[in-house]
């Protein structure tokens, strides 16, 4: 990019539109779209501030939104990790070359408004949106766009709505059975790290791993429960923090792979032998999990399925009879629940004689 380039002002977008008309960004879409239910005055504002900002429609990305096309976007916030993109974007993009989707990506910036989300999906001109964890817990997000009339399934959200379709698998039981597991072991001591409570599955895993201790007579040592944000340099500071403890824990549930991954690193460093000495469980089963030594025993979530059904959902709501002009816009809610397993590998044992 040249010097001048770099210096050059943005061109206005339609949430600046927006704002100049005083209105909200599905209303200025629909304005300018020439849809019904705007009045007279709104229209004439929208048109003003367009006249106003010199706001150009994005031609190209109009004609992409033609019936001929089909788009969806998926869209992430700044709290996804790589790991469990990848897994999403791979699942979606199986779907999308045999279903003739036009498969977007969309980043959605931590800080940005409910009105700048929004408007930024209208701008991409999708009929339907995949939405993952943590945005398919905002109410106001979800309401922003099905009100601008784009289909939505979110993953694995916080609670199932009577007008929002979901694909999801049980994190708090599959959190219990993991636990679970460590105590059949024979462990006492099991730690947990949490993940962000951006996440609402993070408050589904403690409570999975609290439910099955009480449920095996075991006391809930809060100074076990560390937290974490589900990345790799949280999970080094929350094992270092476990393992400084005079009585450090035989176990580490830790409540996504890049987490438990961390952890093992941690025990290498102090010369903890895992899993001779300190058992170490993930979540997730990404391959992450698979690719370091020990490989880690780990809950598999099925993103890739849950993806893939995300999208199977979306075009069977939006393209029912697969006839392009069949556009279906709006809420819809069907509920799937997929299956998780406890995937074992080298990264646990019984307790070391003497723990």
């Amino acid at each position: 990019m040249s010097r001048n380039d770099a210096s050059r002002p943005k061109p206005p977008t339609l949430h600046d539109v927006a704002v100049r008309a005083g209105v909200s960004a599905m209303t200025a879409s629909r304005a300018l779209n020439g849809k019904p239910r705007v009045s007279a005055e709104t229209r004439e504002a929208v048109a003003r501030a367009v006249a106003e900002l010199g706001y150009v429609p994005n031609t190209s990305a109009r004609m992409l939104a033609g019936r001929s096309v089909r788009r969806i976007a998926l869209l992430h916030g700044g709290a996804t990790t790589s790991a469990y993109l990848g897994e999403l974007l791979l699942g979606a993009l199986n779907e999308a070359p045999a279903r003739n989707i036009h498969l977007t990506v969309e980043q959605c910036p931590d800080r940005a408004s409910t009105e700048e989300l929004v408007a930024q999906i209208v701008e991409a001109h999708v009929a339907g949106v995949i939405l993952p964890p943590p945005l398919c817990d905002r109410p106001e997000l979800l309401a922003g766009l099905a009100g601008a009339g784009i289909a939505i399934v979110a993953v694995a959200p916080d609670q199932e709505t009577s007008n929002i379709a979901s694909v999801s698998t049980d994190d708090r039981g599959a959190a219990y059975e993991m636990t679970h597991h460590l105590i059949e072991l024979g462990h006492r001591r099991i730690a947990l790290i949490e993940g962000t409570s951006r996440h609402r599955s993070s408050t589904r895993r403690r409570h999975g791993y609290i439910d099955a201790l009480r449920d095996n007579g075991i006391a809930v040592d809060e100074e076990l429960i560390v937290a974490g944000d589900f990345s790799y340099r949280s999970g080094l500071i929350a094992a270092e923090k476990l393992l400084a403890q005079t009585e450090r824990p035989t176990a580490i549930f830790a409540c996504n792979d890049d987490m438990a991954a961390a952890a093992v690193t941690i025990a290498h460093q102090q010369k903890i032998s895992v899993p001779g000495e300190l058992s170490i469980c993930g979540f997730d089963d990404t391959p992450l999990a698979d690719a370091i030594w020990p490989r880690l025993t780990t809950i598999r979530q099925p993103i890739k399925e849950m993806s893939e059904k995300a999208m199977e959902m979306l075009c069977a709501h939006l393209w029912p009879d697969g006839d392009e002009g069949s556009e279906a816009a709006g809420g819809f809610a069907c509920h799937f629940h997929l299956p998780f397993e406890l995937r074992r590998r080298q990264s646990d044992a019984v307790p070391a004689i003497g723990h």
